[in-house]
């Protein structure tokens, strides 16, 4: 179970994260509703992590065969090592062709190189963004049809949290664009809400109380 000691937190759901990535950011973005054939569809992510976000929503996005572009575009402050992300993703063996793909063209070690964009096939591409994520975002040219705001637990990295940030992320939102997450903290919600999202509370994954979700509307 891949653990931070910078946070002092699990990177996912100790129950199955990879079933927790389609109930909070799947279905908590309309998707793969939302995916229409022939056009493009950017995500958004904030913590990259082990990587399972990604290789779910692109299994799911070639099982429905969709044709269209996906970019996923995801914020990390320390990307792991190729053999971390290995190993972890390893536990699913539903994943383990993205898992392969990945981790063929993930670097060995990451630090000190700068982003990491990766087209994984014709139709798919991946670039994480590394360092910290309001800087980078602050930065960032493109706009998003979806977030997955996957930080690790408010109580843990508050930073990822925050209202500058989250008013960031809502400035690169396309009108109609959405966000998910499983945090439901009420200064997570105040902020959300409070840099312009409509937000709605749904029942949480295996057993948790809450998530949060939203639209740009």
């Amino acid at each position: 179970m891949p653990y931070s000691q910078a946070y002092g937190d699990h990177f996912y759901c100790r129950t199955d994260g990879r079933l927790e990535c389609a109930h909070v950011f799947h279905e908590g973005n309309g998707l793969p509703g939302r995916w229409t054939e022939g056009r493009a569809f950017t995500i958004g992510e904030l913590g990259f992590g082990t990587g399972l976000n990604f290789c779910e929503t692109w299994r799911r996005w070639r099982a429905e065969g969709t044709s269209g572009e996906l970019r996923f575009v995801s914020f990390e402050r320390f990307p792991l090592p190729r053999a971390a992300i290995d190993r972890a993703l390893s536990h699913w063996p539903e994943i383990d062709a993205e898992r392969q793909a990945l981790c063929r063209l993930w670097p060995g070690v990451p630090d000190g190189i700068g982003n990491i964009d990766l087209a994984l096939d014709p139709a798919t591409r991946l670039t994480v963004v590394c360092g910290p994520a309001f800087e980078r975002l602050s930065e960032c040219s493109l706009s998003f049809d979806a977030w997955y705001l996957d930080g690790f637990a408010p109580s843990r990295n508050p930073d990822m949290w925050s209202a500058d940030l989250m008013a960031q992320v809502f400035a690169h939102t396309r009108q109609g664009g959405t966000f998910a997450t499983y945090a439901a903290a009420g200064f997570v919600r105040r902020n959300l809400a409070g840099a312009g999202f409509s937000v709605e509370r749904r029942p949480g994954f295996a057993g948790k109380r809450e998530m949060l979700c939203g639209i740009r509307s």
